[in-house]
């Protein structure tokens, strides 16, 4: 599960850096029209910019998360439920990240978001391993009741 949590932080990491380096803020970048496109901005807030003025909370929040599914991880009873922890857990370890050590500055910092579907929030890879892994949770939940049926 750790390797897992890395990995996703590390990846959502790198690509936030290659789209910092390439992209100019608020900018969009077209990739299939206006339906799909890299847009650099940086979030204060949580999914959807909700509570912007909140940035410690969630910070505090995704230590807290992070940390509780490391400890809980040897206790995880079924496989895709310990997936779908790990991406939810290394989702919030790479917004994390930018929480800490991203300006404004340490445990304010704003998140780095760049991927735009539609009319769609714009979103990261972070974001996206955190409701991959949700997804691969609640299906680990549903395997795990239908074997004890």
């Amino acid at each position: 599960m750790a390797l897992v949590a890395i990995v996703a932080a590390a990846i959502d990491q790198l690509t936030k850096a290659i789209m910092m380096a390439t992209l100019e803020p608020g900018v969009p970048m077209p990739i299939f029209g206006d339906w799909f496109r890299f847009y650099l901005l940086f979030n204060p807030g949580a999914a959807f910019s909700m509570g912007t003025n909140s940035t410690w909370l969630f910070t505090t929040i995704q230590i807290c998360f992070v940390l509780g599914i490391a400890w809980y991880s040897r206790k995880v009873p079924e496989k895709w439920q310990a997936v779908g922890l790990a991406l939810i857990a290394g989702g919030a370890l790479g917004n994390l990240i930018d929480r800490l050590f991203r300006a404004p500055g340490f445990y304010f910092g704003h998140v780095v978001d760049f991927i735009s579907v539609g009319s769609f929030a714009v979103f990261n890879i972070a974001d996206s391993c955190i409701t991959i892994g949700v997804i691969c949770f609640v299906l680990g939940i549903m395997r795990e009741e239908r074997a004890h049926a």
